[in-house]
């Protein structure tokens, strides 16, 4: 049955099922699924149930997801960065230093990790805020909004085909955080409770 529907209706609609998310994570043995297979079903149905029905946008946040889990990635522009970026204010920083094709890495880097912590670490960012009076959940939005905003207008965007996620990421990026909010509680965090 779900080789004719392999065929008819391709692999998307196999992945779309609710009930392969709950194998998933109900896998307990060593033969476990792929990590890029994990977290796509993962995040494709957490954005689906926030009403994010894009595909593309799902396979950006998982690829996302993957590659900011690599060693220190998450605070680097890009692989070969020797800039570490802790903080919002110091990827603003950089942006206001930078031209070309790195500024646009710069601001989509802006979006990336806001949406990262704030969709990840909702709890960090709040119990930072209520100890050291950091800043709340709105100002990464704000930010992360603001990143994926303006790299969508970069001419690199349409060169490399993100046009159209970014612009998504963009408009629609509380909907995107708050499914990294519910991928974080079910998955990452089972106990906690997200924001």
């Amino acid at each position: 049955m779900l080789e004719r529907r392999l065929e008819t209706e391709g692999p998307d609609a196999l992945l779309d099922q609710v009930e392969l998310a709950e194998r998933l994570l109900a896998v307990r043995t060593l033969l476990a699924p792929s990590e890029v297979l994990f977290l796509y079903v993962m995040v494709r149905q957490a954005l689906v149930r926030s009403g994010v029905e894009q595909r593309e946008v799902a396979d950006y946040l998982a690829a996302l997801l993957l590659e900011f889990g690599q060693r220190d990635r998450a605070v680097r522009v890009d692989w070969n960065d020797d800039h570490c970026h802790r903080y919002l204010v110091d990827i603003l920083a950089d942006l206001e230093s930078t031209q070309g094709d790195r500024r646009f890495r710069v601001m989509l880097h802006l979006g990336n990790y806001a949406l990262w912590l704030a969709g990840l670490f909702p709890q960090y960012i709040e119990a930072r805020r209520l100890r050291r009076a950091g800043p709340d959940l709105g100002y990464y939005d704000a930010l992360g909004r603001r990143g994926f905003a303006m790299a969508s207008d970069h001419e690199a965007a349409d060169r490399y085909c993100l046009d159209g996620v970014l612009e998504t990421a963009a408009e629609r990026y509380p909907a995107l955080r708050l499914a990294l909010n519910e991928l974080s509680e079910r998955v990452l965090f089972p106990s906690g409770h997200s924001q």
